[in-house]
């Protein structure tokens, strides 16, 4: 009878698998080596990549801050520089309206009626004078009301008779009623459309001149 012995043979078997379980574990872990490695690489270059462009973000606010910055203060030039244009526009216009307030006053002014001061404040206008009658300042405010495009809402501030001695002798002296009125000066826009409103026809005296006796 023959005996085969296959005790080497299990033990060569077995040191076969066991240096192909180590074979496969060295290269599983340089393939996890590998890819942790690559993996790594991958993630640095996109946080590189990020970083780059919050950078390049970060530069172009700045710049953009700046451009803002720029234009606030070119904004601010120009609104001074209309500020001042509109000023000057204001005393180009504003010159001619004494003229044209006088203008009208002497167009304007019933006979019956001396003006003793105009004064202007701003857009108010204070006017002081004699009238022969109430009849007369009547007509004054009507004629300031609806004739004349310069001046609107005259309202009559005060009213008192008074006697107006024409001489030395207090006896010869007539009486008058002494009047303060105010009017709003209105800013016409074109000129020409108040110099048109102006020419309209109305009896008057000229301010500072006093009235006809009579």
């Amino acid at each position: 009878m023959i005996r085969i012995n296959l005790l080497p043979h299990r033990d060569i078997r077995r040191e076969a698998r066991k240096k192909n379980f180590i074979s496969e574990m060295v290269l599983s872990a340089v393939l996890g080596l590998g890819v942790a490695l690559i993996g790594g690489v991958i993630i640095n270059q996109m946080i590189s990549n990020q970083t780059q462009r919050n950078d390049f973000i970060a530069r172009a606010n700045v710049v953009l801050d700046t451009q803002i910055k720029e234009i606030a203060t070119l904004k601010a030039e120009l609104d001074g520089l209309k500020a001042r244009r509109q000023a000057v526009e204001n005393l180009q216009r504003d010159r001619t309206i004494p003229v044209h307030l006088l203008d009208e006053l002497v167009k304007h002014t019933p006979e019956g009626i001396y003006l003793k001061s105009i004064k202007q404040k701003a857009a108010k206008v204070v006017l002081n004078g004699y009238a022969q009658s109430n009849d007369r300042i009547s007509e004054l405010l009507h004629s300031l009301a609806t004739e004349t495009p310069w001046l609107a809402h005259p309202e009559l501030n005060e009213i008192k008779a008074v006697v107006v001695s024409n001489g030395t002798n207090a006896k010869d002296g007539r009486k008058f009623f002494e009047f303060t009125l105010n009017a709003l000066l209105k800013v016409t826009e074109n000129p020409a459309d108040a110099a048109v409103g102006a020419k309209r026809p109305s009896a008057g005296a000229r301010p500072g001149k006093p009235a006809p006796k009579g």
